[in-house]
Order: C-alpha cells, then structure tokens, then sequence
C-alpha cells in the first residue's frame, strides 16, 4: 500500500476530475501539488486555457496546495500536433490524444516532476492501477466507469510510469466524482467537461488540417473505378468514414456510402456501402499491429484477448497469431475495419497490457 506523507505532482487542468483528485489525495494524507501544464495552441483559434488555468488555481487555493505552471508548447506543438498534421498528410489516422499521454503528460512532465522530488505523478484519468502481488508489477486497468474509461489513451506507458502514477479518480463513476466535488465544495463542481483537445477546440478537423494542408478538390470513386462525387481532399477522411464527401451519382437504393480506400497522391477516394451481412469491403479479422508497446510483459502466442480499435469502443475478441520485434499480428473473430495509423489496444479482461499502430 502506499504510504501517504508522498510528494505527488497532480496534473491540474481546471476540470472537476483533476480538482476532485486533488482533494482525494490531500484527503489520504498526500504532499500535493497542482501544476498546470500550458500546452501549444494557435492564436487564430480561441482556447480557454487562460480561463481554465484559473479554475485550476482557485481550487488549489480552495483546498490550500501550492500550485505551478510548467510551459509544454513546444513539446507539444511538436509531438502532438506536428505529429497529427504529418500523419494526416501521408494518409494515415492519428490518435492525438495517445501522443499527448505519452510525450507530455508521462513524458516531458512525468520526468520534470520527477527531477523536481515528485514521488508520484497524479491525473484525473478515469484508469485504475494495481499491483500484481504475485510479480510484483503494476498493471493498468480500465477505469471503474465503462462510460468513461480512459485505458484506450494510456498504452504507451512504461510499467516504470504506471509503478510511479496515480489515478484518483479511476475507481469511481463519473456521477460520484461530480458529487465528491460537491463534498469538497470546489468551485468547479458544476463546469462542463472539456471536449477533445484545447488546440482543436469546437471546429471541425477538416477546419483544424486546412490551415496547415492545403484544400483539393478529388474525386470520389465507386469500387469499380467511377467517378460519382467529389471531396476537398484525400487526406481529410479515414476508412470506415461515412461524411465530408458530395455523391452527385445516387444509387436506387440511396445506401450510405463510406470509404473503402484512398489514393494520396491522386487525391481521390473510394466508397462503397456495407453487403447485406452489414459488412465493408476493407474489413478483414487480420491486423497487424507495429510500434507496440506493452506494459509489464509481452502477450502470448495463441492466447485469446480482447481489442477496442477505438477510445470506448467495443471490446473485439481476437487471438495473438504473431510476435515480432515491436510487431505483432491479430487474428478477430469477427472481420474489423482498422485505418492506418489508428490505435489498436489490447485487454486480458479489465487489464490493459498495451497495444500498437495499426499497420
């Protein structure tokens, strides 16, 4: 058990999450202190950070914890969103927020908090951590809220990160940490919660990508190579998407079309809609997954798992067929359609063990 009395750096970003967890561990007894991290975001886009860099400092003084500012734009401009704008530009489907996770908050601030006597590093992710009594490892587990649950984002920690992080809130359901807000008497018990990333705010991400990739109208093709609509550029859509695209040649039918494939260089993409078995040309029970990383140890061939190739999605059956050097390969019960650059996560029952890029 850990022993309260612990120096604990607390990402605080002005949400009732971050500020219930800084009572809870304040509560057990914890050193705490609330550090704000600023994070990259384009002056022709608003942001409230301003704003939500107050609501965290109010609250540490309401609960009487110092409080800190450390400055990641330049991490995360570089790693977050330079990141997201390549991957789009080379077709791919990017998960920021897994970025975020692993080059900002259990990168550039774990280790900074570390170096300045941190023994524990705390967020308000709805994960849970538990240690494994026979090995003597910590694991990762989905948070107590299924609705909420944030394991998907975390696969690229280190089993050193997950040994050294807390996650206060990741045993309770979103509706008792609005009430323990209330408890404590934050006076963020009532703010909405923050939607995706501060840098993309509320505009769509084709907006967000048309400041830095350059519109082009393309051709949208059907399967068989004919041309039935039109789109603003090849880049902007994902496999399995079903919007953003113009069909000027309908069908009998009118079936919802979504994309099967796309050509980058041509700037075209191709449609088609789902067969009378619900199912899409590009889905296949065969993924391979490269960049893996898995916390604590490494999966077992043959073994049966569960996979979620989406934050809150379905947890997909699958069997490992295949390990390799940072590669392995899923065989799904049930054919899955998975983009390039999309992250594939997967679990033993509620443990998370890690995942990799979808290849």
């Amino acid at each position: 058990m850990i022993r309260s009395g612990k120096k604990v750096f607390l990402g605080m970003s002005g949400g009732v999450d971050s500020s219930v967890s800084a009572a809870l561990l304040k509560e057990q007894g914890f050193d705490v202190t609330g550090v704000f991290i600023k994070v990259w975001n384009p002056d022709w886009m608003e942001c409230t950070w301003r704003e939500d860099r107050l609501d965290a400092m109010r609250v540490a003084a309401e609960l009487n914890i110092p409080f800190k500012t450390i400055d990641l734009e330049k991490e995360y401009k570089k790693e977050v969103v330079d990141y997201m704008v390549s991957e789009y530009s080379l077709g791919n489907t990017p998960n920021p927020d897994v970025m975020c996770n692993q080059h900002v908050k259990f990168g550039s601030f774990f280790d900074w908090a570390v170096k300045e006597g941190a023994d524990y590093v705390a967020t308000g992710h709805y994960a849970c951590i538990k240690k494994n009594t026979d090995t003597g490892t910590h694991e990762l587990w989905s948070g107590a809220d299924s609705s909420k649950d944030q394991s998907y984002f975390l696969w690229t920690l280190k089993e050193n990160h997950v040994a050294r992080t807390l996650f206060p809130v990741g045993s309770y359901e979103k509706k008792e940490v609005r009430k323990l807000a209330q408890k404590y008497g934050l006076s963020v018990a009532d703010k909405r919660d923050s939607q995706g990333l501060c840098f993309i705010g509320k505009i769509a991400i084709e907006d967000f990508l048309g400041h830095y990739l350059e519109k082009k109208k393309g051709a949208v093709l059907d399967v068989s190579g004919n041309v039935i609509g039109e789109h603003n550029g090849a880049f902007f859509f994902t496999l399995g998407e079903r919007h953003g695209f113009t069909i000027t040649k309908k069908t009998p039918e009118e079936l919802p079309y979504y994309v099967v494939g796309k050509d980058i260089n041509k700037n075209t993409i191709t449609v088609s809609y789902k067969s009378k078995e619900g199912q899409l040309r590009i889905e296949s029970v065969d993924v391979t997954l490269g960049s893996t990383n898995w916390i604590g140890s490494e999966l077992v061939l043959g073994k049966k798992y569960t996979a979620r190739i989406r934050h809150l999605g379905d947890h997909l059956a699958c069997t490992c067929a295949m390990i390799g050097t940072k590669q392995v390969r899923l065989l799904f019960d049930s054919p899955v359609c998975v983009a390039p650059g999309q992250s594939v996560v997967v679990y033993d029952d509620g443990r998370c063990l890690g995942g990799g890029i979808a290849q």
